[in-house]
């Protein structure tokens, strides 16, 4: 891969006839980026589908092309793109449903509105990979005769799919009223019994670890299991008998629904898997008293996710985020707050509570004010952000504390740039404010040279457009080729120095 050349073409300011020469020497890494052109000519498309096949396919999924563009013996992929974005023809549906290789034959019973003639070719695939895609995508009449497919990974698929009939999805969930499966992926390559080795040296084994079968296809039921339980198409009472069963992945499907009785919520809450509990604590369909109970759970992850959950009270979220790591992010709860909770909160003796509430990116200047000034470290990094504040405002808070707000009050969008200048020569640096610092568009071009001395930091000041043409043009040669391949595609890269890094035509 040439990253200069690849960043190049990704570079806004390039003139069109380098866009040209850039075309002809393309393989398939500069061709993505030139496919993602916004200024790309459908002259120029046709051309760089020409040169590299791979790029039709990208083209086709950007709009750039149209049928009467590909030729779908020459461009399979960008035929099959085209039929994937919804594009009605029927011949090229017909060509791909007779084609010899498999892969291309999966692609396309992943497609929709097929001709019927196409979906019965597909249906009837030697190849059970075509037929499962078809079972997987495909239309409620079709969907519901795969599920009784013989074969158990056609009824997996069909098992995912939210076309497939309620009574059928049922069916696939408790194998009630359906014959048993002939065959499944294990059986169809190994002798039975058999249990395919996590360690498998094979290279040619495409099982996952733990597939297995003894004449029942177990593992592949399993799976039809779990795509049943995680369709929401599902019917309810066919679901809720499984919230004993032994294997907790199953019980884990179980507890994201969102249409079971609260009893079987309430079963669900005591279980022995932390998952489970942790996506049922994550359930907006869980009522309050529920909610409080697993306030309390110190299992894996179960408080962070009830954090999240959009119908957590506000109480219950409080004394959450005093014990639970919930990261820098507006909660939903605190997203949908009314006027008068936001100020209970902004107001709260509480620092957690006010935190949250900081979060928030639409606040009345008032509160915006009172809680730039707040006393607590916490709070002021939240609030730190926040548009509108003041660059007196802003000083005052790394005034105030430190090390532990520069990174926030650098991602400010109103920072100015002596602001931002200052930021990047404090001491001791703060590395994350080096990256954020670099990716502010009021940055100059001395905070983005100090930001060069930090390496993850590099890459994104190296594409930063205030950067001193010199400077970008010297980056094209460091050793990081992240940093090379971001210098290159600045549009502030000088003119001639784009131009000697294209090869001539």
């Amino acid at each position: 891969m040439n990253h200069v050349l690849c960043g190049l073409a990704a570079n806004a300011a390039l003139p069109s006839d380098l866009v040209d020469r850039l075309i002809e020497v393309a393989d398939a890494d500069i061709a993505a980026n030139l496919a993602c052109r916004a200024d790309l000519s459908h002259a120029q498309a046709l051309a760089l589908a020409s040169r590299v096949e791979e790029s039709a396919a990208w083209l086709a999924y950007e709009g750039r092309l149209t049928t009467a563009d590909i030729d779908p013996v020459a461009q399979p992929h960008a035929a099959l793109a085209l039929l994937c974005e919804h594009v009605d023809s029927p011949e090229w549906a017909r060509l791909f449903a007779a084609d010899p290789l498999v892969e291309r034959r999966e692609k396309l019973a992943a497609c929709p509105r097929l001709p019927s003639d196409v979906v019965e070719t597909l249906a009837a695939d030697t190849n059970v990979r075509v037929v499962a895609e078809l079972a997987l995508w495909t239309t409620p009449g079709v969907a519901a005769r795969l599920a009784r497919h013989p074969h158990a990974e056609v009824r997996r698929a069909a098992a995912a799919n939210q076309a497939t009939p309620p009574p059928l999805l049922a069916a696939l969930l408790t194998g009630e009223d359906l014959p048993p499966a002939l065959r499944c992926l294990v059986c169809d390559r190994e002798e039975t019994p058999f249990v395919h080795d996590p360690q498998c040296p094979r290279n040619d084994c495409d099982l996952l670890p733990g597939d297995s079968c003894d004449g029942t296809h177990e593992s592949t039921v399993h799976e039809t299991q779990r795509m049943a339980l995680q369709n929401p198409a599902t019917p309810t009472g066919a679901v809720v008998r499984f919230v004993n069963h032994p294997s907790p992945l199953l019980r884990w499907a179980l507890a994201a629904r969102c249409d079971l009785p609260s009893e079987v919520y309430g079963q669900l809450a005591m279980d022995s898997h932390a998952g489970v509990r942790a996506d049922l604590a994550g359930n907006p369909a869980i009522q309050d008293a529920l909610i409080r109970a697993l306030a309390g759970d110190r299992g894996h992850d179960v408080q962070r996710r009830l954090a999240h959950n959009p119908r957590v009270p506000l109480d219950v979220l409080i004394r959450l985020a005093g014990t639970t790591r919930i990261g820098a992010t507006l909660l939903p709860r605190i997203a949908a707050a009314s006027p008068a909770e936001v100020e209970e909160l902004a107001k709260s003796p509480e620092p957690a509570a006010r935190m949250l509430v900081a979060q928030r990116r639409d606040l009345p200047t008032g509160i915006r004010d009172a809680l730039a000034a707040d006393p607590d470290a916490k709070v002021v990094k939240s609030i730190a952000s926040h548009p509108g504040l003041s660059e007196p405002q802003l000083r005052a808070m790394v005034d105030r504390h430190g090390v532990r707000v520069i990174a926030k009050v650098a991602a400010n969008p109103d920072a100015t740039p002596a602001l931002l200048e200052d930021l990047t020569r404090q001491e001791p640096p703060v590395q994350k404010a080096f990256r954020e610092v670099a990716r502010h568009r009021n940055a100059t071009g001395p905070a983005l040279h100090n930001c060069l001395a930090d390496r993850r930091a590099r890459p994104c000041a190296a594409s930063h457009p205030a950067l001193p043409p010199q400077v970008i043009a010297e980056l094209l040669t460091d050793t990081d080729r992240q940093v090379a391949e971001a210098a290159a595609a600045n549009p502030s890269l000088p003119l001639a120095v784009m131009s000697d890094l294209v090869p001539p035509l």
